[in-house]
């Protein structure tokens, strides 16, 4: 007779190995679906071909980003995309990244109604953003506005001296690594970035004043960096009028004549496949390699303030 220490070791191997093909059933069947229905996770359409309002969240810290463009694409050119609600919740970010939506957003809006409904809070470029829609609505508590460029930096060579550290820079030129942290920050540097700063600004007053029909000393003497709320945002007729998801509906089906009944479909810019088929091992109990991290090695050409929005 076989020992019982035996039966149980052989026990716990046919376990393991009945969790490891179950496991790799599941991820079976997640291909099949994934050739059925043309890629699960891509923008959330899942090959679906039906008439729908597309939904979407620009969210957090707003940089530059790929797949969010991919997926602005896909929208512009899904023709059962009817309309588009975008649902906006962040502080800004950077001056391109708010661009960048921006004129997504405008280029959309002229091939199907946009609106925008501003949620929290959205700010600074997030605002840049929000003038790509055709209408643009906000709760009376809405934060909003912030309208403005800002480039923050910090000087550090006193504390250095009194450290005993001595900071080495060898740059092509005498404006290279404007503003520094290691050498005090002259008049002269002083106007070189404010002009940056100023033509930034410049370019998006410009936009306001042509998105929101308002003349540039208007939005010159509102401009300042302030925030404000949706009621006061409304008034200053720096958005549409009041609401949130509801009202958007309704606007499309007065004035673009879109069926307020149609599907919400809410789009996300595509995942990579390899952290989808990782989440579904993990929950298997299978292990994947994962990505390893790469760092940026070398000599590099960049510019970094430590914010600007």
């Amino acid at each position: 007779m076989q020992p019982i220490s035996d039966l149980l070791i052989d026990r716990k191997r046919l376990k393991r190995q009945l969790a490891s093909w179950r496991g790799l059933a599941l991820l079976a069947v997640f291909g099949a679906c994934a050739v059925v229905f043309g890629g699960i996770g891509k923008h959330g359409k899942a090959g679906l071909k039906t008439d729908y309002i597309a939904q979407i969240n620009i969210m957090d810290v707003m940089v530059d980003d790929a797949k969010r463009d991919a997926m602005m694409k896909d929208i512009l050119e899904d023709t059962h995309a009817k309309a588009l609600i975008v649902q906006f919740d962040s502080p800004g970010g950077t001056t391109m990244g708010g661009e960048e939506v921006y004129l997504q957003l405008k280029a959309i809006s002229k091939k199907k109604p946009v609106v925008g409904v501003m949620r929290t809070l959205c700010a600074s470029a997030c605002y840049m953003a929000s003038l790509g829609t055709n209408h643009v609505v906000a709760r009376e508590g809405t934060l909003t506005g912030s309208i403005g460029v800002l480039l923050q930096s910090m000087e550090l060579s006193r504390m250095a001296d009194k450290l005993g550290i001595t900071p080495i820079t060898i740059k092509s030129g005498t404006m290279k690594d404007v503003p520094s942290i290691s050498e005090p920050f002259t008049e002269a540097q002083r106007k070189i970035v404010g002009e940056v700063v100023t033509d930034a600004y410049d370019h998006f007053v410009r936009l306001i004043v042509e998105r929101r029909k308002m003349d540039d000393e208007t939005v010159r003497a509102i401009a300042d960096g302030r925030i404000y709320t949706g009621n006061q945002a409304l008034k200053l007729q720096l958005i549409d009028g009041l609401g949130g998801t509801d009202e958007a509906l309704q606007w499309l089906q007065k004035e673009r004549k879109i069926n307020s009944k149609l599907e919400i479909r809410e789009i996300e810019p595509e995942r990579e496949l390899q952290t989808v088929w990782e989440e579904l091992a993990q929950s298997a109990g299978l292990k994947i390699f994962g990505q390893s991290a790469v760092g940026l090695d070398g000599l590099v050409s960049i510019w970094h303030p430590s914010l600007i929005q």
